[in-house]
């Protein structure tokens, strides 16, 4: 059997934070790639605006480098579980992994989550152990948890002899040795390791092509662009070639443009063959899981899984009385098609039409990956309405299930207590807790997942920030009886519409916690605050001191409110309860009752409970 020794394609996996996107950065500036003159920006990486914000990566990136004659192609993978349907298909590209696990955190959920997807497609790894410059660091501990891990989901022998590098992505420096004195500054332990240890790939291009579609992206120039790997035989610009479609039609189509990826850039090429990672263009519906082949040899590749979707909302257009005094685009057309043009390259998200013209659910894998849909939609000047999120409900052997996660949390001792209660309260079930000895406690619970709708804010307020919760989907569970989760607390309601007065904030902070400062334009129905019992009050906080001639002791100039507390996107629609509405506006993000009217609501709520 033929192998292509002078290409190797491997996936870079890791927790959220743990250093990957920074790793490839170091890989690309190391490797004869980039030339001298390309300053390269620091996790370059990481293209959006909110992937630099956040410092997570949400779309898988590929990346070439040479070294020593040999070419790697390169998959940066999100870490975060809401992206998994990315993660799935990557590891279908590639031959092997590298797992990178921060020196001091050892695994985390998210890793475990990756890993199990790369175990089961039989993948080499290889592990580097980062951060290894860190005064906590602790190298062995944390290299004797990854054998655990690898045995835990199941790892074969040849994957159990990892070969291990340490280094410090941060400093470009690497070594194979675990004490951090003998680092070396070069990166060349990292990319001998995978040209060593990844299988080449076999070489088989004299055969019928197979190339299968992984990823998607789309240019307003070229349309939709398939991303992939030649899996067998040869692909060049010009042919003909048939689209095998997932529902097992064909359709024939010419190839117009085929892509590869050198550094940062995708270029054109002419043509490739097994092995190779590429983009190709020229058929408008081409779909995640479609195989190309030859016209007269039509022998489709195994289809990949995508991630069904776990959460829902609604996504409305804004009728509040402020309605398109922010946005550019604010019409239902405007909306819908945005949404579509998302379909195009996501594809764990489903938009369904409703009854109404102006509303859709969209479902997605979780809370991050619609949050960061409404966000990036609201920076393009987007205004619309999005309700709480719902899970979705789905029936297995005629019994109705619900998402369940697997929860991991990381606290200091002495607020332990106080998260296993209140987890608790959201049906979690406690599977593991170890005790690390240096203050620090480890718990594993099993949760459904509409028990952690609205926690992570009441989570970090607990271990005053000193907590660290990450989750990811576990499985699809019977249906647990009864509410779980939701709001404990009413809100503050606003009766009036005009500016906030310090005044009128002074008169009603004593009910609960604000989230308006003074100065600020509201409206009836508006949620101004939230109230320290568990029914909401109507406020008025636009109201104004009543100017009189006598002169009064204590002057306003001493009046002193206390800070408000200003809501996130995510904060908003983790507060949002069942009856209300999140506004959300390239400028503002306000939450709002469904019915702004008072009387209105009290009569709807009466309709309800007799309902009930």
């Amino acid at each position: 059997m033929e192998f292509r020794k002078d290409i190797r394609n491997v996936a870079i996996i890791a927790h959220v934070d743990h250093g990957k996107t920074t790793l490839v950065d170091e890989l690309l500036k190391q490797s004869d790639t980039l030339n001298a003159r390309t300053e390269l920006m620091e996790r370059a990486m990481d293209s959006n605006d909110l992937e630099k914000e956040r410092g997570i990566t949400i779309l898988a990136k590929n990346t070439a480098v040479q070294y020593k004659g040999t070419r790697i192609n390169i998959m940066d993978t999100p870490g975060h579980a809401d992206f998994g349907g990315e993660v799935e298909r990557i590891m279908r590209m590639v031959d092997g992994v590298v797992l990178v696990v921060d020196a001091y955190e050892g695994t985390m959920p998210q890793t475990r989550f990756v890993l199990k997807k790369a175990l089961e497609q039989k993948l080499i790894p290889i592990v580097v152990v980062n951060k290894i410059d860190k005064p906590t660091a602790r190298p062995a501990e944390v290299v004797d948890e990854v054998l655990e891990l690898f045995i835990e989901l199941g790892a074969d022998d040849e994957q159990l002899e990892f070969p291990v590098v340490y280094a410090s992505a941060m400093h470009g420096t690497s070594s194979m040795s675990d004490d951090p004195t003998e680092q070396e500054d070069t990166m060349d332990n990292v990319f001998d390791a995978i040209i060593e240890h990844i299988p080449a790939p076999i070489d088989n291009s004299a055969e019928p092509l197979q190339f299968q579609v992984a990823l998607l992206d789309y240019s307003d120039f070229v349309g939709r662009i398939g991303i992939g790997r030649v899996f067998r035989g040869t692909i060049k610009v010009g042919d003909q070639v048939s689209l095998l479609k997932l529902d097992g039609s064909f359709k024939n189509f010419r190839v117009s443009k085929l892509f590869g990826y050198f550094g940062l850039d995708r270029i054109e090429i002419e043509e490739a063959k097994a092995g190779d990672l590429i983009a190709i263009s020229g058929m408008e519906d081409i779909f995640v899981g479609e195989t190309v082949t030859p016209v007269d040899h039509r022998d489709a590749l195994p289809v990949l899984h995508i991630d069904e979707p776990t959460l829902q909302m609604t996504f409305l257009t804004n009728n509040s009385p402020f309605a398109g005094r922010e946005g550019k685009w604010v019409t239902s057309r405007k909306i819908e098609e945005r949404l579509m043009k998302q379909l195009h390259t996501d594809v764990s998200l489903r938009v369904d039409p409703t009854d109404s013209p102006d509303a859709w659910i969209v479902s997605g894998r979780g809370e991050l990956h619609l949050s960061i849909l409404i966000e990036n939609m609201r920076r393009e000047g987007y205004e619309l309405q999005v309700s709480r999120p719902e899970v979705i409900i789905r029936e297995v052997d005629g019994v109705r299930c619900e998402p369940f996660e697997r929860v991991q949390i990381d606290t200091p001792e002495e607020y332990m207590g106080s998260v296993i209660e209140t987890i608790s309260q959201r049906k979690a079930e406690m599977q593991d807790m170890q005790n690390s000895g240096n203050g620090q406690v480890r718990i594993i619970f099993l949760v459904p997942s509409r028990g952690l709708i609205g926690y992570s804010t009441e989570f970090l307020s607990i271990t005053r920030g000193y907590g660290i919760m990450a989750h990811t989907f576990e499985a699809y569970l019977p249906e647990l009886p009864g509410k779980i989760g939701g709001r404990s607390k009413g809100a503050l309601v606003s009766t009036e519409t005009g500016k906030t007065t310090t005044y009128g904030i002074m008169g009603v902070e004593d009910r609960g916690t604000i989230f308006i400062e003074p100065g600020v334009e509201i409206y009836e129905g508006m949620v101004v605050g939230e109230n320290a019992r568990d029914t909401d009050i109507a406020v008025n906080i636009t109201r104004a001191k009543q100017m009189t001639n006598i002169r009064s002791a204590n002057k306003d100039s001493t009046n002193v409110i206390k800070r408000p507390r200003t809501l996130t996107l995510e904060e908003s629609l983790e507060f949002m309860g069942e009856d209300e509405y999140c506004e959300v506006t390239p400028v503002s993000v306000r939450l709002r009752k469904q019915i702004l009217d008072k009387n209105e609501r009290e009569k709807a709520a009466k309709r309800k409970k007799k309902a009930e």
